[in-house]
């Protein structure tokens, strides 16, 4: 069906044309939705028009809205406003469109090919040196749904991993296990890799602060101590050495890194994210760093006295930036430099996208230009999109002290709290035991995901564990709950043959077309803010208006056979749209709850 907003626009243009002349370009006309305080669907704002009609605002309202009426079987009605013309759509466009669109399983979506753009979008990139924690959950939800929201707007997309593998943060873990590890691994401790590396990652911290202690009571500034603890030294050597392709420094870091992908890749099957490539810092510095070594010769780049390497971002407004140290390792600055070469030269990706926190804006900064300093016109396509941090009620978290949230344990608090939550509710009494753990984590996973997503990605977020389970309010299971209400009643209904055209439809029924008319804006603009949240508030909104209606009108015992056929085909287009938009954010949907 044709979109009321374009109708809208070519009828002004025909008004215009047949009353006033030479009219405006379509685009030109400004279509927007019509306030709640005012009556109407759509508005036209009238002020821009004035120079066609020479007539003042409320004039030219009137002229339009009549010739709208007259003209077009979609308009039923029209008022003006200081300006601006409220246009309502007749109820048989809302009818046709329920019966027709809404029916569809693909609403909304847009299916992709060969010429779509492609767009890389790197998510995830955890430190081989501790386990995923609630930071990450961030931005691993975000990255994957934003992938999602991409692909069902017409995108083809990669989603990429880039495991930072290398670094002195990495030699620290080697180091403490090395000193005080008496050779235990995952196995012999029962501890998943991740965390069991994670835990030498503090110890490491606590041996540094023990010396610098030690060194401060020996009469040295806090400064001096800081930059002279020994074990912070042999961390230091330990790196050079790893680049150096020292065989004893290289197996322990395989070994050790082999613990933490086996319990990294336990954590994403829970959470339901999954990439089509992964990269290693490892293996892209050195790309990095050869390319660095070009722009040294070609004399993009300058070299100091101690032999470290730097870019002069002056010009820019920016200082200066380093990009190998004087002992010839390499910096964040220099694999990332290296991977994106690779992925381009790989895919020629039409944009590339980064989803990592907002302390990194500096350096996604200086990523493109030192990129465009080398020659690379393609670092125009790379964005970074930049979310805000994720705190508990308590505060921030620290990963060297061991106050993090991790990963693991908050999902098994969420499912804690799901069951918890059930029980009291009462709500899965009459269900076997396997289908209640199932259930327990779908809802469980769902309140997390949703109660992260809901919020604008550039905003800094407080995440309530108990809040985001309740069943009452914008959270992930109270739509889900509102999806099992629905497919209940249409169990019930699966006898009652539906027909199309049946049926005069209410204003709560118009209401309920008129929001699904508009899921396809919500995703277009989603996908081109890379803005869940949009999508998650949607839903909500829906299934509230949805439980608003279901208590307000009886469904399957309406006045007539055409009005029960006519609620539950609106019943189920809501059902579509609340699954295909959950499954958008990673949520599953129970279908008994």
């Amino acid at each position: 069906m044709q979109k009321v907003d374009q109708v809208i626009r070519l009828l002004v243009v025909d008004v215009i044309r047949e009353k006033w002349g030479d009219p405006p370009g379509e685009a030109q006309v400004q279509v927007q939705k019509t306030r709640r305080e005012f009556i109407g669907d759509f508005t036209v704002v009238v002020f821009p028009l004035l120079r066609y009609s020479k007539l003042s605002p409320e004039e030219t309202g009137n002229v339009l809205g009549k010739y709208m009426v007259e003209n077009s079987p979609m308009v039923s009605d029209f008022n003006v406003i200081k300006g601006f013309l409220n246009l309502v759509v007749a109820q048989s466009y809302w009818k046709e469109f329920l019966d027709g669109d809404l029916q569809s399983g693909s609403f909304g979506t847009i299916q992709a090919d060969r010429e779509s753009p492609l767009v890389m979008i790197e998510y995830s990139s955890p430190n081989t040196n501790k386990p995923l924690h609630l930071g990450h959950i961030r931005n691993n939800l975000l990255g994957h749904s934003i992938s999602r929201i991409l692909e069902a707007t017409g995108n083809r997309v990669q989603k990429v991993n880039l495991v930072n593998d290398r670094g002195i943060h990495i030699c620290k873990s080697m180091l403490a296990w090395k000193k005080e590890g008496n050779g235990e691994d995952p196995e012999s401790t029962g501890k998943k890799g991740d965390h069991l590396v994670g835990d030498y990652y503090v110890k490491f911290d606590q041996m540094y602060k023990s010396e610098v202690q030690e060194l401060v009571d020996q009469g040295k500034s806090r400064e001096e101590a800081e930059a002279g603890a020994p074990v912070l030294g042999e961390a230091r050597e330990m790196l050079r050495r790893w680049e150096a392709d020292d065989p004893e420094v290289r197996t322990l870091w395989s070994t050790m890194n082999e613990w933490v992908y086996e319990g990294f890749e336990t954590t994403y099957r829970r959470l339901g994210i999954s990439f089509d490539n992964t990269y290693y810092e490892s293996d892209t510095y050195k790309l990095g760093r050869a390319l660095v070594l070009k722009g040294l010769e070609e004399g993009i780049l300058y070299k100091k006295e101690d032999g470290s390497v730097w870019a002069d971002l002056e010009e820019e407004g920016l200082d200066h930036k380093l990009l190998l140290r004087s002992d010839g390792t390499s910096v964040y600055m220099t694999q990332d430099v290296g991977t994106a070469h690779q992925r381009y030269e790989e895919s020629g990706f039409n944009s590339h996208i980064y989803v990592v926190g907002n302390e990194q804006n500096y350096h996604f900064q200086v990523l493109a230009i030192v990129l465009k300093k080398l020659g690379y016109q393609w670092a125009d396509k790379l964005y970074h999109l930049s979310y805000g941090m994720v705190e508990l009620p308590e505060g921030k978290m620290k990963s060297r002290e061991g106050t993090v949230v991790d990963a693991d344990n908050l999902m098994d608090e969420m499912e804690a709290t799901a069951r918890k939550m059930s029980e009291e509710l009462g709500k899965l009494g009459e269900y076997g035991e396997e289908e209640k753990n199932r259930i327990y984590r779908q809802v469980g996973m769902g309140a997390l995901k949703y109660f992260i997503l809901k919020v604008d990605p550039k905003k800094n977020m407080t995440f309530d564990p108990a809040e985001s389970v309740d069943f009452n309010g914008n959270t992930g299971p109270f739509i889900q709950y509102t999806y099992a209400r629905i497919k209940s009643v249409i169990r019930k209904g699966e006898s009652i043959e539906k027909v199309t055209g049946a049926g005069k439809m209410n204003e709560k029924e118009i209401g309920l077309v008129r929001m699904m008319y508009e899921y396809p804006d919500i995703l277009k603009e989603a996908s081109r803010t890379l803005n869940p949240s949009l999508v998650a508030n949607f839903l909500y909104e829906l299934a509230k208006e949805f439980n608003q209606f279901y208590h307000d009108h009886s469904i399957l015992s309406a006045d007539s056979s055409d009005q029960v056929s006519l609620r539950l085909l609106l019943v189920e287009a809501i059902g579509r749209i609340i699954e295909n938009g959950m499954e958008l954010l990673g949520i599953e949907v129970p279908e008994r709850m």
